[in-house]
């Protein structure tokens, strides 16, 4: 039970940056025949790859799901390196073929939805694995996921607040992403520290 807790906090991670890819290519690709066509290939080329670098993400994410611990941990750090990758490209594309703030805006809107899908999966999740366990570190459980849905609950005033608002820069929504990720990870890392204390 416990190995098997512990292995569902790397997936909660790699879901989440699993699902901000798929948003991400899903809301670019609605929006490619709005691209200027003297760069449309150009920008079709990119968008390819950038469909190239989610699916090997999914992929290993897929061998992954059944690896033990240190296996994870392992690849995680690979899987790490290629989502920042992913990021980095989504920029550049972003800036080089779709300064459209409705544009940047359908894409954020995606992207935040699937980080707060994420969220809501993976506190649903751990809530119905702190139900199978009985243990004198369960308050710690609890503690745990009650400040990861309170953190879910604020992440998504903020990104809800920027969804409505139109009209910030894309450095501007991806700053606040990447914030919310990180409160996402560290929630996720003390709901999985307070699992490895009742173990």
């Amino acid at each position: 039970m416990v190995t098997h807790s512990n292995i569902n906090f790397f997936t909660n991670w790699g879901k989440e940056r699993l699902g901000e890819m798929e948003a991400t290519v899903t809301a670019l690709q609605a929006k490619a025949a709005e691209v200027q066509s003297d760069v449309r290939e150009k920008a079709t080329k990119v968008l390819a790859d950038l469909c190239n670098q989610r699916d090997e993400f999914r992929d290993t994410l897929k061998k992954q799901s059944e690896a033990g611990e240190a296996a994870w941990t392992e690849v995680k750090s690979k899987l790490d390196a290629d989502w920042r990758g992913f990021e980095a490209e989504v920029g550049k594309y972003v800036e080089s073929f779709g300064k459209q703030i409705e544009h940047q805006q359908a894409t954020f809107k995606l992207q935040a939805d699937a980080q707060l899908k994420a969220w809501r999966e993976a506190a649903d999740k751990l809530g119905s694995d702190a139900n199978k366990l009985a243990s004198e570190h369960r308050g710690d459980i609890d503690a745990a996921l009650t400040r990861m849905s309170a953190d879910a609950i604020e992440a998504e005033k903020k990104l809800d607040k920027l969804k409505d608002a139109g009209t910030h820069s894309w450095s501007a929504l991806m700053a606040a992403l990447t914030e919310t990720r990180r409160t996402f990870d560290r929630a996720n890392e003390a709901a999985r520290e307070a699992f490895k204390r009742a173990a």
